[in-house]
């Protein structure tokens, strides 16, 4: 009788993994099918979600540009990017900063430290670079008089809307990631303060049309804050490692000389000589005099209470310097003296066990009296 063999087939060809994966492969082609005639009908409300709204085609000499306003379906692509930026914070999260956190074994104070410093090290060196780009390319910097003339600038290229729509979506996407993040209770006050500043400048700069002067301002805001996070990194991988501190220092205190110079030449005297001085909502003019000194006032105040606490913050470092100094010094002046007590009590005989001996290590014999 002969025997038939059996032959074993691979699992990628059985009949019940074609089945299944032939019926996978169908189903997604029809979802794709599904998905490109939705997004031919809903094609007008998805760029209204990923492009700026509001443009308006200007007349130039070599043609014309395309120019973009503020109104209220910018709230849609803000809300478009907040969920991006959520997305690409779980990515440096789970892919960058969970990696080296297994590494260094930090405790949960420095772990929560650590990750906040990681993902403003990534989004302020980001930013650092657009804007940087931004203001070179639309010619800034080169003429410095374009930061007040032709006031108000309701006319936005479209990577200037484009950035600073991008700049609402990060900070409001902050206030979310308190919770995502399990933030401690300590911690939340001070980091709802300096993200209700960031959105407070970003979104008044944008409002009042002084998009120009806020772009440099971020820049140099967003230089200092990124020198002062990766000292904070550093900081946290080798303790001994303050070199990045104190250039952080140096920049912090220029950035803030800057910053008042800056807002002053541009509000204080060149919107107060604009022959344009009238309070227009309809036509985003807001240049009177009550509102330039409230912008001026703003600026200062932020610009003070950030150099409070900076100054506070030296004071409490250089405190605890001084006191290890004076702890180190301490514990060396005890030191040799417990040694020279040590030697004091050998050259008179020591105590060991209880009893005392002489230098040769032997007991001294007690003498015996003799009964009278």
């Amino acid at each position: 009788m002969a025997f038939r063999r059996r032959t074993k087939s691979h699992p990628l060809f059985s009949q019940e993994f074609l089945i299944h994966n032939h019926a996978d492969i169908g189903f997604c082609l029809v979802l794709c099918v599904l998905l490109s005639l939705m997004f031919e009908v809903t094609a007008k409300t998805a760029f209204l979600f990923i492009l700026p709204q509001y443009n308006v085609s200007m007349p130039t000499t070599d043609g014309e540009v395309v120019l973009y306003h503020y109104g209220l379906k910018d709230l849609v692509t803000i809300l478009f990017y907040i969920f991006i930026a959520i997305i690409l914070h779980a990515v440096v999260q789970e892919y960058v900063l969970d990696k080296i956190n297994r590494r260094l074994h930090l405790s949960k104070i420095k772990h929560s430290k650590f990750n906040e410093s990681g993902q403003l090290v990534a989004f302020h060196l980001a930013s650092v670079i657009w804007s940087l780009y931004v203001v070179i390319t639309e010619g800034y910097l080169s003429n410095p008089k374009s930061l007040w003339e032709s006031y108000p600038h309701i006319h936005l290229p479209f990577q200037v809307k484009f950035f600073y729509l991008c700049q609402l979506s990060y900070w409001l996407h902050a206030l979310p990631e308190l919770y995502f993040q399990k933030v401690r209770k300590e911690e939340i006050p001070r980091q709802l303060q300096y993200i209700s500043l960031y959105l407070l400048h970003i979104a008044g700069a944008y409002l009042l049309n002084l998009t120009r002067l806020g772009l440099i301002l971020l820049l140099l805001q967003y230089v200092a804050e990124f020198l002062f996070h990766m000292a904070r990194l550093f900081y946290f991988t080798d303790e001994n490692n303050e070199k990045l501190f104190h250039a952080w220092a140096v920049v912090f205190v220029i950035t803030r000389l800057f910053t008042l110079t800056l807002s002053v030449l541009v509000i204080g005297f060149g919107l107060a000589r604009s022959e344009n001085q009238a309070f227009d909502p309809e036509k985003g003019n807001f240049n009177t005099l009550l509102f330039r000194m409230c912008v001026l006032l703003l600026v200062c105040f932020s610009q003070a209470w950030m150099m409070w606490h900076f100054i506070h913050f030296q004071l409490r470092r250089w405190r605890e310097y001084w006191n290890e100094q004076y702890a180190r010094k301490k514990t060396a002046a005890v030191v040799p003296a417990k040694q020279q007590l040590k030697t004091m009590k050998r050259e008179s005989g020591y105590h060991e066990n209880g009893v005392v001996k002489s230098e040769n290590g032997t007991s001294p014999r007690i003498k015996k009296f003799k009964s009278p």
